[in-house]
């Protein structure tokens, strides 16, 4: 599949941004199906932090980090109060934050990260690959135009941060060297998809849904493509898959 060039990318328009209303929806989608989702795939009590997306709170990750936990994960929020960017000492607390559960579980750490988090999440893997475990992220921009979104200017008003750094988007663009999944949305009304599509192959992939951004991490699929690639054994990673009955939740990715 050929991404349009990242000068060509344009924040998602007036339609799909009015789409982000069904976010209500996903909710209730969630709660109809977790009889479905208690087949979800089960962890083996290792460390997860998840981390929320722009000018969120934990509480906005709390029912993931319950499924989760149900699932038999060891999730975690990351206890920074509201994400306000990447402000002075946030990156530095996140990775002390990784560190203490490293030492105190004696287990690696996966990260999980929602919007913004999931940057955040990508770029602490790259600094501490020997202590994450994978990292996935949901409806994250970190590829692409940094303004095809509809949230740059909040971004730049809360972190006092301007996005016109071409060294840093670079860096950014890198994936982690740990298994990265990104899980993104066609129909996403913030975020352009394509500013979530990360090049597969290797440890890296990229899982479709049918969400909107603000719905992501309340939403069904994303919760059961979550706790999959959690799920994985430890230097065992497998690309996720979509035979049987997953190729009717799942769309392929990579079509045109």
């Amino acid at each position: 599949m050929k991404n349009k060039n990242s000068s060509e990318l344009r924040a998602p328009g007036p339609m799909l941004l009015a789409l982000e209303g069904r976010a209500f929806w996903e909710v209730g989608a969630t709660l109809a199906t977790l009889p479905w989702l208690r087949r979800a795939a089960s962890g083996d009590g290792h460390p997860v932090i998840v981390y929320p997306g722009l000018v969120a709170t934990d509480m906005s990750t709390l029912p993931l980090r319950m499924f989760l936990r149900q699932r038999g994960f060891d999730a975690h929020g990351w206890e920074l109060k509201r994400n306000y960017g990447p402000r002075e000492g946030v990156l530095d607390e996140s990775i002390e934050r990784v560190l203490s559960l490293r030492k105190s579980t004696g287990r690696r750490v996966s990260l999980v990260g929602w919007s913004l988090g999931g940057v955040y999440a990508r770029e602490i893997a790259k600094r501490l690959p020997r202590e994450v475990r994978c990292v996935v992220t949901m409806g994250s921009p970190f590829t692409g135009s940094p303004k095809a979104t509809n949230a740059w200017r909040i971004y730049e008003l809360a972190s006092g941060h301007k996005l016109d750094d071409p060294e840093v988007l670079e860096e950014v663009r890198a994936a982690p060297p740990v298994p990265t999944t990104s899980i993104f949305s066609r129909t996403d009304g913030i975020v352009a998809w394509q500013c979530s599509f990360q090049a597969p192959g290797g440890q890296t992939e990229n899982i479709e849904v049918a969400a909107s951004h603000v719905g992501m991490g309340l939403n069904p699929a994303a919760w059961y493509a979550v706790a999959d690639r959690l799920s994985q054994r430890e230097g065992r990673w497998k690309p996720f898959h979509r035979r049987g009955w997953r190729e009717w939740v799942f769309a392929d990715p990579q079509r045109a």
